[in-house]
């Protein structure tokens, strides 16, 4: 059958198309790769520069569907689809800079900030890369799963890894899983100390504390569910839920994520 007939025949029943991502898969798998056993990643932001027709096609296509057509897709294609909107143009911001900078922080100004940059369209309007994680994602209930903050990445040392693949709706949940168990067996962004009783954890702790409170009644408890992936005894993850654990945030790397 013909893809236009397909598409057509699709579109009446209701059903959505899957959005495909080989493209920025592909980008991925060719421009990042695990570094230090696997916990964090280096983005080859020289080679994506020469492969930038390639990412420009991939970052259009994202801004040619409409909001109607994201509603027909499901809820893990929709969420696949934003986080890989999120890193693609995270990327677009990175290298549309000239010198590239030292870290995105860099990017604008005191008053407008590289989250607040309205550079590119999503689903029909003129988006910046904050409105897609707080508005877009963090906003709705039915897309709110707080291991989306180990898979948007913004472009630092600190941040969770960028993936070398794409996010896809048939290998979310394993996707999501696997980046927060990564990013939290990293033990220069968290670390327990037993001598000094005292579990030090990264600043998105911090910084969005509601969001694993909602998920699991409150920060404490959301972290002890992943002891095994922190190195706590288990003693250690009861005493981090009872409270007699002391908790303590590390400071932020925002230096490029690039490789060397």
């Amino acid at each position: 059958m013909r893809p236009v007939i397909v598409t057509l025949l699709l579109l009446f029943t209701g059903i959505a198309q899957a959005f495909e991502h080989a493209t920025w898969d592909a980008l991925l798998n060719a421009h990042v790769q695990w570094v230090r056993g696997g916990v964090t990643s280096q983005v080859d932001y020289d080679g994506l520069a020469t492969d930038k027709k390639r990412l420009e096609h991939y970052l259009d296509s994202l801004s040619a569907v409409s909001e109607q057509q994201f509603r027909r897709f499901d809820r893990d294609q929709q969420l696949a689809f934003l986080i890989n909107a999120y890193n693609a143009f995270t990327v677009k911001l990175i290298l549309d800079q000239k010198p590239r900078p030292d870290s995105i922080r860099d990017i604008g100004s005191l008053f407008s900030g590289p989250w607040d940059q309205r550079f590119f369209e999503l689903l029909g309007a003129p988006r910046t890369l904050d409105e897609v994680e707080h508005d877009l994602i963090r906003g709705n209930p039915e897309l709110m799963d707080p291991r989306i903050h180990f898979a948007v990445n913004c472009a630092s040392v600190g941040c969770p890894a960028l993936r070398p693949e794409a996010y896809t709706a048939e290998r979310l949940d394993r996707q999501l899983e696997d980046s927060t168990r990564r990013f939290l067996s990293d033990r220069q962004r968290n670390r327990y100390d037993a001598d000094r009783n005292r579990l030090a954890v990264s600043s998105i702790f911090k910084w969005y504390r509601d969001d694993f409170a909602d998920a699991a009644g409150t920060l404490r408890n959301w972290l002890a569910r992943y002891h095994a992936a922190l190195v706590l005894p288990g003693d250690a993850a009861e005493a981090l839920r009872k409270g007699t654990l002391d908790l303590s945030f590390m400071s932020y790397d925002w230096s490029l994520n690039s490789a060397p």
